[in-house]
């Protein structure tokens, strides 16, 4: 069974003979259902390993390890980690960065140094490029033309600046590298199922990106609770869009133990009003001596009766 044996190049095609050979030194061991039996043997994996490039994780991804057999550490992978080193990846982040992503070792150099090229020709800083590649390990796999698609759609979709566009992307750079059908079924739900405005849409997502990638089961029912038990209007939600990323759990029990005290009063135009931000962003002490003007007792037990 030839296919045990990685041919010297991923691309090349081998011959019976030459597996033949191959077979004939015996310096890897054929039969192994791990990378880390192909250590001791190679000079490359163990010097990846010493990086910090954890090979358990690395051949659960498909094909990852057939192409790491096959390359020469001095040869292809030198001038990708220095690549790598100048785009910004911290020495300390290789390892990660390579367990996350190792099929970038087995990229054309030429093709990597492009779509960076492309990044700084939009105007992305070089530190602002390093976050992004460090947080979207597969930004650099996407060809200029793929980058450069999404940019547009964003831009045009929300009908955002350039600018605005570029800070979104910076942070939440998987909005370049993820699916893009989610995003636009998102928007979609934003827009026609909770009944926001555009411009609303644009205010919320640049404040509160994850909302694009979020599950849409919880953004309906976060809002339904919000805005149809809790009464709060529209623009309120797209002043405070963070609200969206906490549990409901947590805002419901919030909420009510407000509304046992008397104290759930949302609107700014009241004295004792309080903020969505207030409501959710802060930790339980602090939620209940400064907005419930309660003690932690009392909200426990609250708790307990629900």
């Amino acid at each position: 069974d030839w296919d045990d044996i990685p041919p010297s190049s991923a691309l090349e095609v081998i011959s019976e003979e030459e597996a033949v050979q191959i077979i004939a030194e015996p310096l890897l061991p054929i039969q192994s259902s791990t990378l880390r039996d192909y250590v001791d043997h190679s000079e490359t994996l163990a010097k990846l390993v010493h990086l910090g490039v954890d090979l358990s994780q690395v051949e659960k991804r498909q094909k990852a390890g057939q192409l790491l057999l096959t390359l020469d550490f001095e040869k292809d992978i030198k001038k990708i980690l220095l690549f790598l080193k100048d785009v910004g990846v911290e020495d300390n982040q290789l390892g990660p960065f390579l367990t996350k992503n190792p099929y970038i070792l087995g990229e054309d150099l030429e093709a990597l140094e492009t779509r960076v090229a492309y990044l700084k020709s939009k105007k992305f800083g070089k530190s602002e490029i390093a976050q992004m590649v460090s947080r979207a390990p597969y930004l650099l796999l996407f060809s200029v033309e793929r980058l450069d698609n999404r940019l547009g759609f964003f831009k045009n979709e929300l009908g955002l600046s350039v600018k605005k566009t570029k800070d979104l992307v910076i942070r939440l750079p998987r909005l370049l590298t993820g699916k893009i059908e989610p995003v636009k079924e998102n928007l979609q739900v934003c827009q026609i199922e909770l009944g926001f405005q555009r411009n609303e849409i644009q205010q919320i997502v640049c404040k509160t990106p994850k909302i694009l990638t979020a599950s849409k089961k919880r953004l309906k029912q976060t809002f339904d609770y919000l805005h149809n038990i809790m009464g709060i209007p529209h623009h309120m939600l797209t002043r405070f869009p963070q609200v969206f990323n906490s549990k409901l759990l947590r805002i419901r029990e919030r909420h009510m133990f407000l509304a046992f005290l008397g104290r759930a009063q949302y609107d700014p135009a009241q004295p004792s009003y309080i903020s969505l931000d207030q409501l959710v962003s802060l930790p339980d002490e602090v939620f209940c001596t400064e907005v419930a003007k309660a003690s932690m007792q009392d909200f426990e037990n609250f708790l307990k009766t629900l």
